[in-house]
């Protein structure tokens, strides 16, 4: 967690990268990198949230602002993670990690565990070349986001009242969560339009995750009056 220079404006759009690699080896005594998951992201809070070694856990929020759906395996070349997202608060804290619940997260592991001596089940990530910036073109961004952003699924309006519009996610396993991770709505949207009615819902923050052949993909919306 790093506080960033300033805070950021609600209704701002930012853009954000960042180049990750699947940090591979260790020693004989603690060979822990042997593991890979989805997910990695960047997540911006209004508050300090530093953990401390042997404090509980904190509950998997299911959520992040910028995420990499795919399995980070490639522990030769730097991959890069970006995206866009509209701030909805006044940020001034950013993480970067995997937020997201074992449920909800996919791994794949780098050695036979009869081989490993310990720590099978642990792993880091290398992290480099972070940038945050409200100028388009601010931050490095992937080529590939435009192809992937007209078949990606989306939702909108944001923040919306009583009707969110789900596009992309057409026979796609879809659900709804609370921000303290409880299932409010799931289903199989049958259009590329699917509309959700949501006038009866209490008024705050939500998430929607798809999934999709690369995994899920989550999206943060406001219910607003």
């Amino acid at each position: 967690m790093t506080p960033l220079l300033e805070p950021l404006v609600p209704g701002q759009t930012y853009y954000c990268s960042f180049r990750a690699n699947a940090a591979f080896g260790g020693n004989l005594l603690h060979p822990t990198i042997w593991l890979a998951s989805n997910h990695v992201g960047m997540l911006f809070t209004t508050y300090d949230q530093h953990w401390t070694h042997w404090d509980p856990l904190p509950p998997p929020l299911n959520y992040a602002h910028i995420s990499y759906p795919q399995i980070l395996a490639d522990t030769v070349g730097w991959i890069l993670v970006s995206g866009s997202f509209v701030a909805d608060s006044a940020y001034t804290y950013m993480m970067i990690g995997n937020f997201f619940s074992n449920a909800l997260t996919d791994t794949i592991r780098f050695a036979d565990p009869e081989n490993v001596e310990e720590w099978y089940d642990n792993s880091y990530t290398l992290i480099d070349a972070v940038c945050v910036s409200p100028v388009p073109g601010g931050c490095e961004m992937s080529h590939g986001m435009a192809e992937l952003g007209d078949s990606a699924p989306y939702a909108y309006p944001n923040p919306a009242t009583d009707v969110l519009v789900i596009g992309q996610a057409k026979g796609q396993n879809a659900l709804v969560l609370d921000m303290l991770g409880r299932k409010v709505w799931s289903s199989v949207p049958s259009s590329d339009s699917a509309e959700l009615v949501v006038s009866s819902w209490a008024r705050g923050a939500y998430v929607l995750m798809v999934e999709g052949h690369t995994g899920w993909t989550s999206f943060k919306f406001v219910l607003t009056e």
